[in-house]
């Protein structure tokens, strides 16, 4: 056992807190308006085989590497990479995943802030009071303020570095305890709600209905790219929370499980928001807007909208929180193996370091909406710095580093390591996961990086 290193306190710890890590905002906030902006039902199709075919055998690869070394994510693959004397140089994958993370989080957070704001604007009854046109307006007014925006991503960080200061068990899986059964019980009221009161022959149809003449190679790879995304593959997460992975808990199931997790989350969000956008006329392809600006509009007209608005915010907290404990582990496990630091110390200096970073994302939208900081590269002339941090990370760093990671589990490492860190699985099941690393999630990583490129 490396020093330093806590453990799950049970399988069922690790499953909660590994379906923490990647069911968040991705799968309430952007898989909605992504299958709004991209034919609805072929989106969720493809979402769905992708999660299936692609990220559930990243993320058992993951597992392995991280199990298998027992190590921080910057070290963990070099580990596993010598013993089978193969170079330490391996741990490219680790460390560009935590710096993609350290980058996603920076502005994750920044996100976050943005619903801590709003569920006290809906708790206060600010929001629901306004007109449709002045509730439209109220987001782009927040976002111009940098002390208000900043202030409320401070506040989110400081939560978050609290919660993992106080440790795996009595911090991570704590709150991953207490998130898993109330995130599902809100989404669970608000589907209820939504079903109940909204236009659900529109909403349902634009999202399940099949209507494949809507695929395009855009589709397709906007659906893999936010299985990507939701999964949290490539983010050196769950190197990280693999690290913690007692023997005899199955990679596969859990991986699965993360899977399962994200596409029955993220159905449930279409469940609830498709029927009300519809109820109320409102646009479905909004866009990244459509749970600030859009739904807002919603709330603030129908019966009881204040209490649905709260709980829709509070909803959106919780899914924002443990994937943000998540994503600070590397940076934490790190400052604790390498540079000694204690536990609460490492989840402070990691906090603060995705706080000022973020500071950056803040001013995206207000003092620096106007400066371009790579202008002369071509691909990146009018990114601000919100979006070349998205950029860089989601289409550089993250598929880079799940490729190397096919290419490492799938092609240059012995196929007996499976057989050794998977013994729970059939023989037929450890070979079909190799298949799909060293052919199929090639291809769809090859596929988004030409992409963001082209």
């Amino acid at each position: 056992m490396r020093a330093g290193f806590e453990r799950w306190s049970s399988k069922l710890g690790f499953y909660l807190a590994a379906v923490g890590a990647a069911v968040g905002l991705g799968s309430i906030w952007r898989f909605p308006y992504l299958t709004g902006t991209n034919g609805g039902s072929a989106f969720v199709f493809v979402f769905i085989l992708a999660c299936l075919a692609i990220a559930t055998p990243l993320l058992v690869a993951e597992f392995i590497i991280g199990r298998r070394s027992r190590r921080n994510p910057s070290e963990a693959a070099g580990e596993v990479a010598a013993s089978f004397g193969r170079s330490r140089g391996w741990n490219v994958i680790g460390i560009l995943g935590t710096a993609a993370t350290f980058f996603i989080m920076s502005y994750y957070t920044v996100i976050a802030g943005w619903v801590l704001a709003y569920t006290w604007t809906l708790v206060s009854g600010e929001l629901t009071s306004l007109p449709r046109g002045a509730v439209e307006r109220h987001f782009q007014e927040f976002l111009s303020n940098p002390l208000r925006v900043g202030a409320w991503h401070l506040a989110f960080v400081v939560l978050v570095g609290s919660i993992s200061a106080r440790g795996v068990n009595r911090g991570i899986e704590l709150a991953n305890k207490i998130r898993a059964p109330g995130l599902l019980i809100l989404l669970l009221i608000l589907d209820a709600y939504a079903l109940a009161t909204g236009d659900v022959s529109r909403g349902l149809a634009f999202a399940f209905a099949p209507d494949f003449g809507k695929l395009s190679a855009g589709v397709v790879l906007a659906a893999i790219g936010q299985a990507f995304f939701a999964t949290g593959v490539g983010m050196a997460m769950m190197l990280a929370y693999g690290a913690y992975v007692p023997r005899g808990a199955s990679l596969v199931r859990a991986a699965l499980v993360i899977s399962g997790s994200i596409v029955l989350v993220s159905v449930l969000a279409a469940l609830m928001i498709f029927p009300l956008v519809y109820r109320y006329h409102l646009n479905p392809a909004q866009g990244a807007e459509l749970v600030f600006s859009v739904l807002p509009i919603a709330f603030s007209e129908m019966p009881g909208g204040r209490v649905v608005g709260t709980l829709f915010f509070l909803l959106l907290v919780l899914a924002a929180l443990t994937p943000s404990l998540a994503g600070i582990e590397p940076m934490v496990a790190w400052l604790a193996q390498r540079r000694g630091l204690s536990r609460s110390k490492s989840a402070f200096v990691a906090a603060a370091a995705v706080w000022v970073l973020g500071i950056g994302s803040v001013l995206s939208f207000n003092a620096w909406a106007h400066w371009h900081p790579f202008s002369g590269i071509a691909r990146m002339r009018n990114m601000t710095v919100f979006d070349v941090l998205d950029f860089v990370s989601s289409n550089v760093m993250l598929p880079v580093g799940a490729l190397l990671t096919c290419i490492l589990i799938g092609w240059r490492l012995p196929s007996s390591l499976a057989d050794i860190e998977m013994p729970e699985e059939t023989l037929g099941t450890r070979r079909v996961v190799l298949f799909l690393l060293r052919y199929v999630c090639p291809l769809g990583l090859v596929a988004v990086l030409v992409t963001a490129y082209a």
